[in-house]
C-alpha cells in the first residue's frame, strides 16, 4: 500500500525463430516490461519490426480506427468484447465499415472547411457591397493598380488623397476605401494608406457585383450545411452501431502493433536475440515457467539497489514503477501522476493523499449544502458514457470524496448554502438544527489537555467566520501545516534512509524536522504564552542544531560545498517558515468563501423574504440563485487549487521524487478486449 510493486530483472536469450512465440507469450502474460536495447556491439543490432501482409493490414487499420475514434469519440459502456469476435472482424470486412464512418467524417470536415471559406468571403463582400462595383474591376490591370482597404474614417481618407493629383481616383463608403492609380503613384498611395492605419482587404475571386456573388455564395453555404447535417446524422447512426467495436478494435490492434514493433527493442544477431525486461517479483516464477519452453536461457533476479553512494551514476536502467494500491485509494493515483510517479523504492503517497486532500478541501469550503451538490454532481457524472474511461472514473471518485468531506466539515461548522444552521452566532441563520447543535455543544468536547496544549477552545458547531473564534481557525490552519509538513519530512527521512543510509537521512531531512519542531514550539511559547522572542531554550537549541545539520547536509550530501551550504542553509530555513505560513490559505480562502455566500443572503435572500413589493421577490430569488451558483463554482475551483498546491508544492516537495518510469507491459492493459491471446 505504501510502496510500489517490487520488480525483478529478466534476461532471456533464444533463437530468432522463437521470437514471435516469445513476444506473443509476453503479450499474453501482460506483465513483461521490455527495455530498449542500447548497447550496440559488432554483429548485434536492434531487430526489425514485423513486415508482412498481416502486420501491414493491422497497422493500416489501426490508423483508420484511431482517426474514426478521434472524430466520433465513442465509448464502450457494455463491457469487453471477445478476442475471437474481434479477430473475425479483422479478417472480415471491418476495414470497409471503418471506411464508411471515415467517409462521413470526411464529408463533414470538407464541407465545414468550405463553409468557413465561404463565410470569410462573405464578410469581405458585405463590406464591399455598398460600393456597388464589379469585383473584377477591383483587381487591377497592367496599367492600373487597385487598392482596397478598411479605414477608420472614410472622410479622413478622402481628405488625405485630395492633393495627390489627377492620376488617382478614390471611392469610399462605410469604412472602405478603393483607390485606382497609375503604377507610378502606387508607392505614394501605399504610404498614405499606411499613415491612415488602413487594413488591406483580400478581394474574393468572382465576376459581377458583390450583391450577386453574395447570393451565389449564400446558396452554396446552404448546400454545404445540408451536406454536413446529412453526414453528421448518418455518422451518428454509424457510431451508435459501431462505436463499441471501434473502441475494442483500437485496443486489440494496439496490442498486435506493439507485438509487431517489439523486435525494435531487442538485441538481435543472425541466429539469436536477447530480451531484457522487468516483471513484477510476485509473478516471476509464473513468467519463467511460461517462457522457459521457448527460450534457450532465461534468468529472473530480484532487483537490489547497490547504494553506490549518494549521487552515484550508472547506465543501468531503474525498474519501472507500478502502483500497488487497493480499490479505495487507487483513484488518487491520478493526483500522484500529475507530479510524476514516485521513484522506484520510495514511498507511494497515494494513500496519504486520499486521506488528506479531500480533508483539506472540505476544511476550506466547509459547507454541507455545497458538499451535497458536489457529491450529487459526481453521481450524475458517473452515469455519463465517458465515465467508463479509467481517468474520468478516478476523477469522478475524487470529486465525490471532496463532496463527502465538505459535508462533514459543513456539519461541524453548521454551514449550509452560506447560512448558519443554529442560532448561536450573529451571522445569517436558519435555526432548523438548533436541538442537534445544542446537544453537540453540550456533549462533544475536546479533551482539556488538548485545548490547553493547542491554546484552543473548540466546540461543535465551530463558527469559523465568527469574529470571536476566527483566531482559532488561524491556529488550526497553522497546526495543520506543521503536522502535514512534519509528516512529509518523516516520509522523506524514510526514503533517504532506504536509498542512502542514516547519515543522508538525518542531515537532509532530520535537520528540517529539528527546525520545524523547535521553531514551532518556540513560536507557540512566544505567541501563546508571552515568552521572549530571542532567548536560548531547548526549542531554539533544536533550531540551531537543525540549521547546522542542514548546512552539513547541503555541503556534503547535496554537493553544494561549504560556501553554498552556509548561504543556502538559512535561506532554506526561512523557506520552511514560508511553507508553514502558506497553510494560512486554508483560513483565508475558507473565510472568503463564507463571506461570498453571505452576500447571496444579504442581497438576494433578505430581498426575497422581506420584499418592498411583489417584483422584489423575483429579483431577490434571481440574485440569490446567481450568487449561490457563483459561490458554488468558486468553491469547486478555488479550494481545489489551494488544496492541490499545499499537497503538490508544500508537502510533496519535502519527499517526492517524481522521476519514476511508467510500467508498460507489452501489449498494454486490457479494458475492452476479453480473452487476449
Amino acid at each position: 500500500m505504501f510502496g510500489t510493486v517490487e520488480m525483478s530483472r529478466m534476461t532471456l536469450a533464444a533463437t530468432v525463430d522463437q521470437m514471435d512465440n516469445i513476444l506473443n507469450e509476453c503479450s499474453r502474460l501482460g506483465c513483461v516490461h521490455i527495455e530498449d536495447y542500447v548497447n550496440f556491439e559488432d554483429g548485434i543490432e536492434v531487430g526489425r519490426a514485423v513486415s508482412n501482409d498481416g502486420a501491414n493490414k493491422a497497422s493500416a487499420l489501426l490508423a483508420k480506427v484511431r482517426a474514426a475514434r478521434s472524430h466520433y469519440k465513442p465509448h464502450n459502456t457494455e463491457g469487453p468484447i471477445s478476442t475471437n469476435q474481434l479477430r473475425e472482424l479483422f479478417d472480415g470486412d471491418f476495414a470497409q465499415t471503418v471506411e464508411e464512418g471515415l467517409e462521413y467524417a470526411t464529408i463533414v470536415r470538407d464541407n465545414q472547411f468550405e463553409m468557413a471559406s465561404i463565410e470569410e468571403q462573405l464578410v469581405i463582400l458585405r463590406k464591399l457591397e455598398p460600393l456597388d462595383i464589379e469585383i473584377e474591376l477591383l483587381v487591377g490591370t497592367a496599367h492600373i493598380d487597385m487598392f482596397v482597404a478598411e479605414v477608420a474614417k472614410a472622410s479622413k481618407a478622402m481628405a488625405a488623397f485630395a492633393g495627390v493629383g489627377s492620376d488617382i481616383r478614390v471611392e469610399s463608403y462605410a469604412g472602405v476605401v478603393v483607390v485606382a492609380c497609375a503604377p507610378s503613384k502606387s508607392t505614394e498611395v501605399q504610404m498614405i494608406l499606411g499613415n491612415l492605419g488602413a487594413r488591406a482587404l483580400q478581394i474574393p475571386s468572382g465576376h459581377g457585383k458583390p450583391s450577386e456573388i453574395i447570393k451565389d455564395l449564400s446558396s452554396s453555404k446552404v448546400e454545404c450545411e445540408k451536406k454536413v447535417a446529412s453526414a453528421e446524422s448518418k455518422g451518428e447512426q454509424w457510431a451508435s452501431k459501431n462505436g463499441r467495436l471501434l473502441v475494442a478494435m483500437d485496443e486489440y490492434l494496439t496490442r498486435i502493433d506493439s507485438i509487431n514493433t517489439a523486435p525494435t527493442m531487442l538485441a538481435v544477431s543472425d541466429m539469436a536475440f536477447v530480451l531484457d525486461a522487468w516483471v513484477p517479483a510476485s509473478q516471476a516464477s509464473y513468467v519463467q515457467q511460461a517462457l522457459s519452453s521457448f527460450a534457450s536461457h532465461i534468468e529472473i533476479e530480484a532487483h537490489v539497489d547497490d547504494h553506490h553512494g549518494h549521487h552515484h551514476s550508472h547506465h543501468e536502467p531503474t525498474p519501472p514503477v507500478a502502483y500497488e494500491n487497493g480499490s479505495v485509494s487507487k483513484p488518487f493515483e491520478l493526483m500522484v501522476d500529475l507530479v510524476g510517479r514516485p521513484k522506484y523504492g520510495s514511498i507511494d503517497p497515494t494513500f496519504f493523499i486520499m486521506m488528506t486532500f479531500p480533508f483539506v478541501y472540505g476544511l476550506i469550503l466547509g459547507d454541507f449544502g455545497y458538499g451535497l451538490i458536489i457529491y450529487l454532481l459526481g453521481l450524475w457524472l458517473g452515469t455519463k458514457p465517458f465515465a467508463v474511461d479509467p481517468v474520468a472514473k478516478n476523477g469522478i471518485t475524487i470529486l465525490k470524496w471532496m463532496g463527502i468531506w465538505c459535508i462533514i466539515w459543513g456539519l461541524i461548522f453548521a454551514e449550509g448554502f452560506g447560512f448558519v444552521w443554529d442560532n448561536s452566532t450573529s451571522h445569517k441563520t436558519i435555526p432548523i438544527l438548533v436541538p442537534l447543535y445544542d446537544w453537540t455543544y453540550a456533549h462533544i468536547h475536546f479533551p482539556h489537555f488538548m485545548d490547553s496544549l493547542l491554546n484552543l477552545n473548540l466546540h461543535v458547531p465551530f463558527h469559523r467566520a465568527d469574529d470571536k473564534v476566527i483566531s482559532d481557525y488561524v491556529l488550526i490552519s497553522i497546526y495543520l501545516g506543521v503536522v502535514h509538513l512534519l509528516f512529509g519530512f518523516i516520509i522523506g527521512f524514510i526514503n533517504a534512509f532506504n536509498a542512502h543510509g542514516i547519515g543522508a537521512a538525518f542531515f537532509e531531512k532530520g535537520s528540517f524536522i529539528l527546525i520545524l519542531i523547535g521553531g514551532f514550539l518556540h513560536a507557540r511559547q512566544v505567541v501563546g504564552y508571552g515568552g521572549e522572542m530571542f532567548i536560548l531554550s531547548a526549542w531554539t537549541g533544536m533550531v540551531i542544531a537543525g540549521v547546522f545539520s542542514l548546512i552539513i547536509g547541503l555541503a556534503i550530501y547535496e554537493k553544494f560545498g561549504w560556501a553554498g551550504g552556509v548561504i543556502m542553509g538559512p535561506i532554506e530555513t526561512f523557506g520552511l517558515l514560508a511553507n508553514t505560513l502558506s497553510y494560512l490559505r486554508v483560513m483565508a480562502v475558507g473565510v472568503a468563501g463564507v463571506k461570498i455566500a453571505e452576500i447571496s443572503i444579504t442581497i438576494g435572500w433578505d430581498m426575497m423574504i422581506h420584499p418592498s413589493n411583489p417584483v422584489m421577490v423575483l429579483v431577490g430569488l434571481v440574485l440569490f440563485v446567481l450568487i449561490q451558483a457563483f459561490a458554488l463554482a468558486l468553491g469547486l475551483l478555488s479550494p481545489s487549487i489551494h488544496a492541490a498546491r499545499l499537497h503538490f508544492v508544500e508537502w510533496m516537495g519535502k519527499f517526492h521524487d517524481g522521476s519514476g518510469r511508467l510500467f508498460t507491459p507489452l501489449g498494454g492493459r486490457t479494458l475492452h478486449v476479453e480473452g487476449q491471446s
